[in-house]
């Protein structure tokens, strides 16, 4: 019997911070607590399985911390479990879906499948979702495409519901994090993948600094009068996440602007805020078939090669070396997956309440 498997609170670390759980227990419990709120068996298991994917991966800000404002939002009717997903018009390379409020993980995996199946024999395919809850990490879309041997593109937009990020020279919250990534197909054991939000960092790392009580990097957020900021609580207050780039800020701005227009205009969300509106993540997806401008083979090894000519750069001062993209994650899956996944206590004790609410802490051991 493991100490991380079974105990009520995990494997605590030597601080008492974090609680270790195991990825397979850790989905387990998401997928019962989403099943309890409502949610189909294979909706909560896309749900679950995609946020501890996240904490695998080391985007612990699109993890399991998520589970319990996903279960607000299915009290709340933001989220209407096992909703149909529809599609609005489409053509042979081309779609526009209607999520119905359904699950993000689940509608937006249904139209990367869809525009994946298009590029078949299109070649090149392309499509818009909107209205549906919020998608979780970004690059589980992109890595689906990548398996099929083609290079997925995906970026999302989160409508008018509230603003995080103040334009570059502002300190009013205008844009979303408004997130990209690209999955490319290749030899490498990990994924040649970019992920990444247009802010500075993800709006839920803010969150993460204060449930596990820390201070945020300069760079990160500032405050209401525009002032640069360490203290992750100062956002609520006024503040605002700054644009990726940092001094050279406006590159980020402009990249997130251009997510916007793909992800949020020609979906039809549109932009600003509404006070009224749910959080509504449009997304715009492509895929590109790599068969159709050279032999899948060739670009995959070369892909792999060129990944291998970049980490044979010799490092800078102050560098262990270089990774390609996709790489670090990779690597801290493998460990996360052998060892277990931290999980802060706040969110762990949280999970707890919730299983204790809906009868399920005895059956899920979490008393």
């Amino acid at each position: 019997m493991s100490t991380i498997e079974k105990p009520a609170l995990g494997r605590q670390d030597e601080e008492g911070r974090f609680t270790i759980v195991k990825a397979d227990r850790l989905t387990r419990i998401c997928a019962a607590l989403l099943q309890a709120a409502g949610a189909s068996e294979d909706q909560a298991l896309a749900v679950a399985t995609g946020c501890v994917n996240a904490n695998l991966a080391g985007h612990d800000s699109h993890g399991v911390i998520a589970i319990p404002g996903y279960i607000e939002d299915i009290k709340a009717g933001h989220i209407v479990p096992g909703a149909e997903w529809t599609i609005v018009q489409e053509s042979p390379t081309t779609a526009v879906i209607d999520g119905h409020w359904g699950f993000g993980f689940h509608v937006n995996a249904k139209a990367m499948a869809l525009i994946i199946e298009k590029a078949k024999t299109a070649h090149v395919a392309a499509c818009t979702v909107f209205r549906q809850s919020h998608v979780g990490r970004l690059a589980l879309y992109p890595l689906m495409a990548a398996d099929a041997g083609m290079i997925g593109l995906a970026c999302a937009d989160s409508g008018r519901s509230p603003k995080y990020v103040a334009p570059f020279g502002g300190r009013e919250a205008r844009l979303g994090t408004n997130p990209i990534s690209i999955a490319v197909p290749s030899d490498l054991d990990a994924p040649f993948l970019l992920d990444m939000a247009t802010s500075a960092i993800a709006f839920g790392k803010v969150q993460l600094a204060i449930a596990r009580g820390e201070e945020i990097p300069k760079g990160w957020i500032i405050d209401a009068e525009g002032r640069p900021t360490t203290d992750p609580r100062d956002y609520s207050k006024g503040g605002a996440l700054l644009p990726l780039g940092g001094s050279e800020g406006y590159k980020g701005s402009g990249l997130a602007a251009m997510v916007e227009v793909l992800s949020g205009l020609l979906t039809g969300l549109g932009f600003g805020v509404e006070s009224s509106s749910r959080h509504n993540n449009g997304t715009f997806m492509a895929v590109f078939n790599v068969a159709a401008f050279r032999p899948l083979s060739q670009f995959k090894k070369e892909v792999s090669d060129f990944a291998h000519y970049l980490k044979s750069t010799p490092p800078s001062e102050g560098s262990s070396g270089v990774y390609y993209p996709g790489e670090i994650g990779h690597l801290r899956e493998q460990e996360r997956a052998a060892n277990g996944i931290e999980i802060e206590d706040t969110t762990w004790e949280t999970l707890r309440a919730l299983a204790r609410n809906c009868g399920l802490a005895g059956e899920l051991n979490l008393t």
